[in-house]
């Protein structure tokens, strides 16, 4: 009895460890570039991030190559970004939960003509 219960142990061990993989969640990058009009990067311009789920916003200032990056985003959740600077808005952007990459790239891109 005791070797069909070992057994039993050993199998229930392999399919747990089988399925760590779905229990784990893996976060999320979304990354990109603020442009003026004319594809020039734009810098210190301010891009939001909501979660659509919780509301929650972060910000993040670009630097002089107009790059943002936001991590440790949740992979069940979608994301709403745009990017202002000095008055100008750029579109909403999505960040879906349907989207299964790891690392999304998205340029927002403002009105302005510098």
């Amino acid at each position: 009895m005791t070797r069909r219960k070992s057994a039993w142990a050993l199998m229930a061990l392999i399919a747990a460890l089988g399925a760590a993989p779905v229990w784990a969640q893996q976060t999320r990058t979304v990354e990109g570039v603020v442009l003026d009009a004319k594809n020039n990067p734009v810098p210190q311009a301010i891009v939001y991030l909501k979660n659509a789920r919780t509301r929650a916003v972060r910000t993040y200032i670009t630097g002089d190559d107009g790059r943002y990056v936001f991590h440790a985003l949740q992979p069940n959740t979608d994301y709403e970004l745009h990017a202002e600077y000095r008055g100008q808005h750029s579109s909403t952007r999505t960040a879906s939960a349907f989207d299964t990459r790891a690392d999304i790239h998205l340029d927002l891109k403002l009105p302005l003509v510098r």
